[in-house]
Parts: structure tokens; sequence; C-alpha cells
């Protein structure tokens, strides 16, 4: 885990923070500023931006076809109209009902926080079961009820009178609920952001830290101080990083719908190919051209090797390198002659010791193009065997990488269950025979076990990569056509 991971957004929160504090706390520099017209400029800003992100989180929830990404949409929409309704209810401006200014405050953070938790919830849990049911009518509906409910609250200012926003039991109850939900919702987002780094992810991390942070100081700053007037820049900051996360994650993937196709999937095969690097990509397409065989086997390997890792409860970080490491174990086979690796027979002693060249060969080449320590150790190691006998450097035991301990169970299945030019696949049985007849010695007896309870528990998990490699073709299962 990076420290600036953790090191950001916990700043975006203390350094704000203790300013309001400081300033509470000095009344000489706590001044009244009193600027109805100022007050509505910042927060017309800020609806604008969260009605843009909005749009553009819409459009693409719309094309994904995914729930959870219209809550997002939903999220900044409800944002949006309540901050416009506190914007036009700017005390001394339009109107002078102060209460619906505020009420229509607390109501942007607490709705926004609501929608923003319920992007974070797993895909199979009952309320997104339900709702997902509703999902090409939810936005319209809630558009058209949120926007009903802002100009009846504008028309009628005294309407929400009687919700009793003075009494301190209601305004920190709201915040308590405000903070804790975001909470939630900044774990969730963070796991996912250790395997995938999206950059969207992140900005939706620092957007929540200052929703609770604005919910704070709304309740307990005094109206028109300067201390106050900072929880307006904290939603314009949250606006503005995500914006900027929009881009991010657009210039990464070359379109919105593709921006936000891997941030919810529960689908292995795109939660592989959403996250590749540049670099890992470049490497795929060069392994493709080289041999085809070669590109299908680093997916299989892959989508075997994550679903043995997270049967081992390995971390987002561990899973993401084996999604990285794994899907270009074999990039050093580019370097062996075509007659050599595509030979319809058994090799010379010779064309052994070349072959066994391409875990070095590819360790050489990865890492002079800057991949990590975790991801080259599985490039180099995924030969090596636990009794000491493997290649290129005779590891033995628990010298063998973790990681490539698992990628080496996966790629051995793979290399058994695929036809080659010089013998039939075999079945699923046989190759697991095979596997566990080796278990303790050319394998880590942990991974076979591991590997044992995931193909008992679904067997979707070994027949699923090879059907989307037969229906799809080889360069769409590994997304590399990305629209």
């Amino acid at each position: 885990m990076r420290k600036r991971d953790i090191l950001g957004p916990a700043l975006s929160v203390f350094v704000p923070f203790v300013l309001f504090e400081y300033l509470k706390a000095h009344a000489l520099w706590d001044m009244e500023l009193i600027a109805p017209e100022g007050h509505f400029y910042i927060v017309t800003s800020v609806a604008l931006l969260a009605t843009l992100v909005a749009i553009a989180v819409g459009i693409a929830g719309h094309r994904v076809r995914n729930i959870k990404v219209s809550f997002l949409a939903l999220a900044f929409i409800s944002l949006a109209e309540m901050f416009t309704v506190h914007g036009l209810a700017t005390p001394n401006l339009m109107i002078h009902a102060a209460h619906l200014s505020g009420v229509a405050a607390q109501a942007s953070t607490l709705l926004a926080t609501f929608w923003l938790w319920l992007s974070s919830m797993s895909s199979d849990s009952a309320v997104i079961t339900k709702l997902s049911g509703l999902r090409g009518r939810l936005i319209p509906i809630w558009l058209i009820l949120i926007i009903s409910l802002g100009v009846v609250c504008l028309m009628n200012p005294h309407w929400l009178d009687f919700i009793p926003l003075d009494q301190k039991s209601v305004k920190w109850s709201v915040t308590v609920l405000v903070g804790l939900l975001n909470l939630i919702t900044i774990y969730r987002y963070f796991q996912s952001y250790r395997y995938s780094r999206f950059p969207l992810q992140m900005a939706i991390i620092y957007s929540c830290c200052w929703l609770i942070l604005a919910q704070y100081i709304m309740v307990s700053g005094e109206t028109w101080r300067m201390s106050w007037w900072l929880y307006h820049f904290l939603l314009l900051a949250s606006m503005i990083v995500m914006m900027i996360g929009l881009i991010r994650q657009y210039a990464a993937n070359g379109s919105w719908s593709m921006a936000f196709k891997g941030l919810f999937t529960t689908d292995p095969l795109e939660r592989i190919t959403s996250c590749l690097s540049p670099s890992v990509r470049a490497l795929i397409h060069a392994t493709e051209e080289k041999d085809t065989y070669t590109a299908g086997h680093n997916f299989r390997v892959t989508m075997y090797a994550m679903k043995l890792a997270e049967e081992m409860k390995l971390s987002p970080e561990q899973l993401r390198v084996v999604s990285q490491g794994s899907i270009i174990h074999d990039v050093g086979k580019i370097h062996i002659p075509d007659e050599i690796l595509n030979k319809p027979g058994r090799l010379t002693p010779e064309e052994r010791e070349i072959i066994e060249l391409h875990p070095v060969k590819g360790y050489d080449m990865c890492r002079m193009l800057g991949f990590m320590k975790e991801e080259l150790d599985i490039i180099r190691s995924h030969h090596e065997k636990w009794d000491g006998t493997g290649y290129p450097d005779q590891l033995k035991g628990h010298e063998i990488p973790l990681l490539a301990r698992i990628v080496a169970v996966a790629d051995v299945y793979d290399a058994l269950t695929s036809t080659r030019a010089y013998r039939k696949a075999w079945t699923h049985e046989e190759a697991m025979r095979m596997i566990v007849e080796n278990r303790g010695t050319h394998f880590d007896e942990e991974c076979v076990d591991a590997w044992i309870r995931v193909c008992e528990q679904d067997p979707q998990v070994y027949e699923y990569p090879a059907k989307v490699i037969k229906e799809q073709g080889q360069s769409l299962a590994l997304g590399l056509n990305m629209e």
C-alpha cells in the first residue's frame, strides 16, 4: 500500500479541520462576512459542477448498464438540485427564509451521501438487486421528484419550518449519519482502489472526505463567519476533484463507457482487463502478434490465478500484482524462435534449454520497463518447483515467492487442459489428478488445496476462460478492442 494513498485523503480532512477550529477559537480572525451575492455565486458553481458530473456519469451508466454507476449519477443530481435550492434561498437575496437554505444545504450532503453509499455496496446485496429492476427509470423518476420538491419549497419557503434544525440533537444526528455512511463508502472504494487504482475511485474518496467535513462545519459553524464559509469551498473542491477524476478516468480508457465499465464490474474478464496499465497492454499486443496461443494462455492463467489468490485471502494489492504479472508471465517467449516454440514433437535438450530461458528473458525485459518486484517475481519464478528442481534459479519451498507459486498451479493447469502442437488437451479430471500427485514436489501444498476448493465450489472457474476465448476471440477476450 502506498503511504500517499492514505496520507492524501487524511491531509485533505486534517488541514481544513484545523483551519476551521483555529478560526472558531480566534474571534479576531473569524470575522463576519455577510455577502449574499458571493454566497450565491459559490453555491451556483458547486451546483453547476455537480450537474456536469451527474450528466457525464448518467450517460456512462446508461451505456454500461450498471445500476451502481446510476447511483453515482443520482448522488450528484441530488447535490446539484439541493444546492441550487440552497443558493436560491440565500438569506436576503431573493427570499428571507433562512430556514429553507439550511435545510437544503444539509439535504444536499445527506442525499449525496446516501447514493454514494449505495454505489459502494456489493452487487449481490438484496438492496442493489431490488433497485436493479428500476435501473432505466430510477434517474428520471428521482430527477422529477427532486426538482418538483425544490420548486415547491421555493414557492413555499416556510413549508419546511417544522424541521427542528435548531435542535442540537437533530443537527448532530444528521451529521453522525452522514459521517458514518461516508466512512463506509470511503472504506469500500479504498479497498477497490487498492486493486484497480482507478483515478475516479480516489476522486470519490476525496469527495466523501470533504462531504463529512462540510457537514461538520455546516452544523457547528456560525452563519456568515469566515469559518462557516469553509464548507462551501470544501463542496466546491469535492466537485472539482470529481471532474478531475472523470477526466483522468476517461483519458486512461478512451471513452466514457469504458471509463466506468470496470469500476463496478463483477465479471472476472472485465475486472482483469479494465485495469491493465498501458505497458502491460503493449506487451500483450506483442505477445499476441508472436503467438496467439500464448496470448490466450496468459489470459486463462490470469483468470485461474486470480480465483486461486482470492481463495487464499490475498490483499487487494496482491490481487492487482497477480493480475498484472500473470497476464504477461510468458512474455519472454517473444524471444523464442517460432520453430522451437511451436515444434510439433518432443524438444531436444538444446531446444529445451532455449525454452527455459523465457522466464529470464521476460524478467529482463520487464525490469527495464519499470515493473515492480512482485510482478517480476511472477515472471521469473513461475517455473520453479517446490522441491527445487525447477528453473531458472532452482529455488526451493518458501524461497519461491508466494505469487509465483500461485501462478505455477494456474499455469500448469492451463497447459495441461489446452491443446498443443504435440498433444491433445487433457480433461479437467486428468489435469487435477496430475496436480494432486505433484502436491509437495512440484507445487506448494497450500496452493493445490486452495485450487481444489475453488474448482469444487464452482466449476465455472475452469470452464469460463476457455469459453470466452472460443466465443469472443483472443483480442476481445484480452480486452484490447476497447470500443
